[in-house]
């Protein structure tokens, strides 16, 4: 599948949720990142990032997709991030 992740987290847990995200997917601006993923290793972003955040305060949002194709994208400004290895 096709994930699109976004998160806004407290300044005390960006550094966690980064690390974490920057396992599974592109960096992309900021706070967002997208890719391709196995349901299981969704599963187990999802499952690392439930145990690095604090749910009644922090917010990550995630979209998917059967396909980046199917996803129209369009840039203004400074493009960010990219296709880089995932570390």
């Amino acid at each position: 599948m096709f994930v699109i992740l976004v998160y806004d987290t407290a300044a005390e847990r960006n550094p966690q949720v980064l690390k974490t995200c920057r396992q599974y997917l592109h960096w992309t601006q900021r706070s967002v990142f997208h890719g391709e993923l196995s349901t299981a290793q969704y599963r187990a972003l999802i499952h690392a990032l439930n145990s690095a955040i604090d749910p009644t305060h922090d917010s990550i949002i995630t979209y998917t997709t059967h396909s980046p194709h199917m996803i129209e994208t369009s840039t203004l400004g400074v493009a960010l991030g990219g296709p880089d290895d995932i570390i």
